[in-house]
């Protein structure tokens, strides 16, 4: 498509913004003052600009009659066959309170003109209509598109199967520029226009080069009559092919001499129909308006010659601005429809365009500009204007907007500025859209401990989508194996559906939120029927494309914009540094003054509201109080205040560094006392209890199991001491022998029911093992040390052995080397995984210090960090430079020196105050949790067996999953029996018979498989869409799992992309010698390993002692060697 460029209309008093191959037609010859006409210089497309009088409510009741009015009068009076594809309701960017129109019709062209230029098969119309009231004028724009053979590809174009073809894709570039672009500059043009009498050149559509000898004989418009074509028409039958393949009726047509009708075409009754009896209802209308037409065809022809004498001669080149008495003339000479039009009319269905639903204001908004110059006030007036059309509400197009932006980049100032603008935007806009926004964004509709889950399968989708854009299962089924995304498939879909009988209404962000908690509400009987409806009415109401990908990659749940939990914090922290809600006092900055500030001064304002921002929610995990709050005080400190610890809302639990060996602890805590605590192979808790006895446990990741261990939940309140009324405390809950005492493994733990446990048929016993307190008697612990925390644990709690008690624990310093390793084989003989380091106090022991290091404060130096030969900055850095703290990579660096290891609680942080060591395997003390995605058939005596398999870190950013190596070691026979089980593509095709035989047909293609849902044999048919993996294994895996692997060391790889461009540009990392340890029943696939968590133990191995380089890197056949 070639350029577009600013173009002055009418003497500059109306601007708009055209191809640059468009030539003004009146440098070539003479065009009258009320018309502009362009041609394509390469082609045969024209655009034509026509000024004409107002169609008065006296003469077209409503915007639509005025609209098919004007379209009757350049069409004309010929046998021509014409065909109506769609109306739809505009916007006009620039001015959005005037009403526009638009409607795109073809017409088969039957004049040769001599031969004098090649014929078109037929002409395609797209025609804009502006109305000015207070003007009297309405502006008429036509595109006409003539499709001369030769010039198109005849193969691709079929309107009635939705196809196009690249003509009529670029004819509605133009228009929908047009649209964008069009504004008019000095209105004092329309009183020089209502007073010329000057008759007007024009293009028609069926002719598509200018004639040379084209005169302007004054002459009238007048109906077409739009006589019947013997061809085959498209009936509305067409539309409901795919809702009722087994029931069609074909619309009949009324009979010849038939009477018209005295009804109205839209009446109140209409809302009272069904959508295809209303439709068919509509189709016989017009059967009988052509049918009354074609009986009047001599009087309105004896009209026509009375009134436009010669003007048959160039009705196909010319048309001009109407006389009002013939406009009322030919009027009156059709049944009057009556004056009271009913308010259902706004409702009436009507052919529609999905294309050209989308919103044009919202898509022109530049959310991806640094926030230092975006101006959401700028933007605000024209949404509010056209949000009040309708809802009053911010649309889901403007989320939809910053969506489509965060997915077109990888970079994080990109996805973090892009989000920071769009809050801004409806904080200012619409503040009560905020949460739902917040939410929809971050993939999710409540927290973790509120049981609000969808719920919704794959299969609920794949019937929305067939109903909704008239797909077939076999359709459906295609498109997926194409695009292996679930949104994209939707994306697809809908733009393929030119056409719909209803225009949707416009989606709100509210809205959308209400729908997804009214699906997850929705329980009991008949409750997949309401969330189906919700399901296709979501569907059915996005304007265009994307929004359809975004609807149901979040009914999926699979976001996939990188807008994790972490960088929505920041965009917040940022927004509200900037922006503030009407009629909110809280100081804000304003974007000028950060605009001058220098970059070290910005960083500092935005690390510490981000601090602020990030504490509040690690406190309190629920942006249903975070949100109203920072609404009405902004970032400051009260924030701490008003979001700190509640009981039974779980804070996010703080997290540990995983360390090769102890040479590595010691080093880290030199001159530091530190506690050893046994890391229990159990489940971590949080247990909340108040002063009535209330008990709530929570999982490390926030879920709620007090279902799971009611009898624990009845052990709680008799473990308070003299004085404790309420608290929080962390400990792990082991399966345990209570005769003997003895640990059992965490396999036990997990055949452990997960709901509705009745105390009296536990069967598996446990114990809870104590190790610290966050909250005691309504006061938070949080800042105190963990010496000061442990010891009011200990004092305040009682022991009841084999149920309650703290964990084992040794303290020591880093001259008790021998000590610490003694009791961390201790642990492992225990059934431990390995030990707990803590630091005791915020401050060294000076005891401990190194003289000559001379260290003074509480801070280590940087650990040093392997670098590549200077070159251009490389993505690694880039990714450094643009990072945040995100708690998964350690303490902040801050002036070449390590931030200083406190001994304090800090929520949702994985620090060096808290290190962990397991058990060895070889020389790497490290295991890595990740994902199992595919695997290849085994040998062998393998040969029934899934081996090897493929496994994945994953990705926070992008939240794709990074291949990273192939594991065939560890696993049993019994293991791999029960994984071949599980991973079954027998079973899958075993289950999609079964339902093709009991139904009789194929009951559609599912496009994303419920987790855990075993008869589907857990393996999808394609590579998953957000799986990175340049490989084909025999079978890709539902992902769902995460396994524990212990693995010699990691390696460069040109094979696997984990971590690619965090260590290498060119190169991802791979383990070597990977084996199979456990599966991680406790974790999620949210929880799996980061390829940042990969990259972080490349840098430990590297700096411990890096290989020789030519061992450094391993090539393919290396690393399938290496499996």
């Amino acid at each position: 498509m070639a350029a577009f460029v600013p173009v002055q209309l009418f003497g500059g008093a109306i601007t708009v913004e055209l191809p640059n191959c468009f030539a003004d037609v009146s440098a070539i010859r003479e065009v009258p003052d009320t018309q502009e006409v362009y041609l394509d210089k390469d082609g045969f497309t024209s655009v034509i600009f026509d000024l004409t009088e107002r169609i008065e409510e006296a003469e077209a009741r409503t915007d639509e009659e005025a609209l098919k009015y004007h379209f009757q009068d350049i069409v004309g009076d010929s046998n021509d066959v014409t065909r109506f594809w769609q109306t739809n309701v505009a916007t006009l960017l620039r001015m959005p309170n005037a009403p526009a129109y638009t409607l795109i019709a073809t017409q088969h062209s039957m004049v040769n003109l001599e031969n004098r230029r090649p014929q078109p098969d037929f002409t395609a119309i797209l025609l804009v209509l502006v109305r000015l009231a207070e003007q009297k004028t309405d502006i008429v724009i036509t595109v006409n598109v003539p499709h001369v053979p030769g010039e198109y590809p005849k193969e691709e174009v079929d309107f009635a199967a939705a196809r196009q073809g690249p003509l009529m894709d670029a004819a509605t570039s133009i228009r929908q520029r047009i649209l964008q672009t069009l504004e008019i500059k000095d209105y004092d043009l329309f009183a020089i226009h209502l007073s010329s009498s000057c008759s007007i050149n024009s293009y028609a559509p069926n002719l598509h080069l200018p004639s040379d000898d084209m005169s302007s004989p004054a002459k009238k418009r007048k109906k077409n009559d739009f006589k019947p074509s013997d061809k085959s028409v498209r009936s509305l039958d067409y539309f409901f092919t795919k809702q009722r393949q087994d029931q069609q009726q074909p619309a009949t047509s009324p009979l010849a001499g038939q009477p018209a009708s005295e009804t109205p075409l839209h009446d109140s009754v209409a809302t009272q129909l069904t959508d295809e009896e209303l439709a068919r209802k509509l189709q016989e209308e017009w059967n009988r308006e052509d049918v009354t037409r074609s009986s009047r065809e001599s009087e309105e022809q004896k009209l026509s010659e009375s009134t436009s004498s010669g003007d048959n001669e160039q009705r196909t080149s010319e048309r001009s601005l109407p006389a009002k008495p013939a406009i009322a003339a030919r009027l009156e000479s059709a049944a009057k429809p009556p004056t009271d039009a009913a308010e259902a009319e706004k409702d009436t269905l009507k052919l529609q365009s999905t294309a050209t639903a989308e919103d044009t204001i919202t898509s022109n908004i530049p959310f991806d500009e640094t926030p230092l110059t975006f101006e959401p006030s700028k933007y605000i007036t024209d949404l509010q204007s056209h949000w009040s059309v309708e809802s009053r509400h911010a649309t889901y197009a403007v989320l939809t907007r910053c969506f489509v932006l965060v997915n077109s980049t990888q970079s994080r100032i990109k996805i973090v500025d892009t989000l920071v603008n769009l809050l801004r935007t409806v904080i200012e806009s619409d503040p009560d859209s905020l949460l739902p926004a917040v939410w929809l964004a971050t993939n999710s509709i409540s927290p973790p401990y509120i049981d609000l889950e969808l719920g919704l399968g794959g299969s609920a989708i794949s019937k929305a989508l067939m109903k909704v854009c008239g797909l077939n299962s076999a359709g459906l089924k295609s498109l997926y194996n194409k695009y292996g995304d679930a949104g994209d498939v939707a994306f697809e879909a809908k733009k393929r559906q030119s056409f719909t009988l209803r225009k949707p209404k416009a989606l709100t962000i509210r809205s959308v939120y209400d729908s997804l908690v009214k699906i997850a509400n929705s329980k009991g009987q008949g409750s997949q029927e309401v969330k189906q409806r919700i399901v296709e009415r979501l569907l059915q109401d996005s304007r265009g494309a994307e929004e359809s990908r975004y609807i149901v990659r979040t009914l999926v749940q699979h976001l996939r914009i990188g807008a994790v939990k972490t960088t929505m914090l920041i965009a917040l922290s940022r927004a509200f540094l900037m922006s503030r809600p009407p009629g909110a006092g809280f100081p804000i900055h304003p974007i000028s003054s950060l605009a001058k500030l220098k970059k070290e001064q910005l960083s500092e304002i935005y690390l510490r509201n981000e601090e602020i921002v990030k504490a509040c929610f690690a406190r309190r995990p629920n942006y249903n109080d975070l949100v109203p709050t920072l609404l009405e005080i902004g970032v400051c400190d009260e924030l701490l205040l008003r979001c700190g610890l509640s009981l039974h809302i779980p804070l996010r639990p703080m997290l540990g560094s995983i360390t090769r060996d102890m040479g590595e602890i010691l080093t880290k805590l030199q001159g530091r006392d530190f506690s050893c605590e046994f890391k229990y192979d159990g489940q971590r808790a949080q247990v909340h209890c108040d002063e009535n006895g209330k008990v709530t446990i929570f999982s490390r990741h926030l879920e709620i199991m007090t279902d799971k261990y009611p009898d624990l939940v009845a052990l709680v309140p008799q473990i308070r001491g003299d004085g404790v009324s309420s608290f929080i405390l962390e400990g792990e809950v082991v399966a345990i022998d209570r005769e003997t005492g003895d640990l059992k493994p965490f396999q036990v733990l997990s055949n452990r029911a997960r709901k509705d446990v009745v105390i009296h048929s536990v069967k598996i016993d446990v114990c809870l093992f104590a190790f610290d307190l966050m909250y005691l008697n309504g006061e938070e612990l949080l800042n105190r040390p963990f010496r000061e925390r442990r010891s009011l644990l200990r004092s305040l709690f009682t022991k009841i052995p084999n149920h309650f008690t703290w964990v084992e624990s040794l303290d020591a310093s880093s001259a008790d080397q021998e000590i610490v390793s003694e009791f961390f084989n201790r642990a492992t003989k225990n059934k431990c995984e390995g030990i707990m380091v803590k630091v005791l106090d915020n401050l060294p022991n000076p005891d401990l210090l190194d003289d000559a290091a001379g260290e003074k404060a509480p801070s280590e130096p940087v650990t040093p960090r392997k670098t590549k030969a200077a070159k251009s900055k490389s993505k690694s850095q880039r990714l450094e430079a643009e990072t945040e703290n995100n708690g998964e990579t350690g303490d902040r660096k801050i002036g070449g020196r390590r931030k200083a290891l406190l001994a304090t609680y800090e929520p949702d942080k994985r620090l060096d105050s808290w290190l962990k060591v397991k058990k060895d395997y070889n020389t790497s003390a490290d295991t890595i949790d990740l994902i199992p995605v595919g695997a290849w058939h085994g040998n062998g005596r393998k040969c029934k067996w899934w081996s090897p398999i493929l496994l994945a870190v994953r990705n926070p950013e992008t939240g794709c999953l990074e291949a990273v190596t192939k594991c065939m070691s560890g696993f049993t026979d019994k293991f791999y029996a029960a994984n071949r089980a599980k991973y079954d593509p027998d079973a899958a095709l075993a289950t999609s018979d079964d339902k093709k035989g009991s139904s009789g047909q194929d009951d559609g293609c599912d496009i994303d498989k419920e987790q855990n849902e075993e008869k589907s044999g857990n393996i999808r048919t394609n590579k998953p869409a957000f799986v990175e993996y340049s490989g084909e294994p025999a079978v890709w895996f539902e992902p769902q799992e995460v396994w524990e692997c212990a693995f010699a060391d990691i390696t460069l790889s040109p094979t696997y992309t984990a971590a690619i461009g965090l260590v290498s540009d060119e190169r991802g990392l791979s383990l070597r010698f990977p084996r199979f340890l456990r599966v991680r029943d406790d974790k999620s696939i949210e929880e799996a390993s980061t390829s940042d968590f990969l990259a972080e133990l490349y840098r430990k191995q590297e700096a411990k002692g890096p290989k020789a380089q030519d061992q450094a890197i391993v090539g393919e056949a290396d690393e399938d060697d290496d499996v």
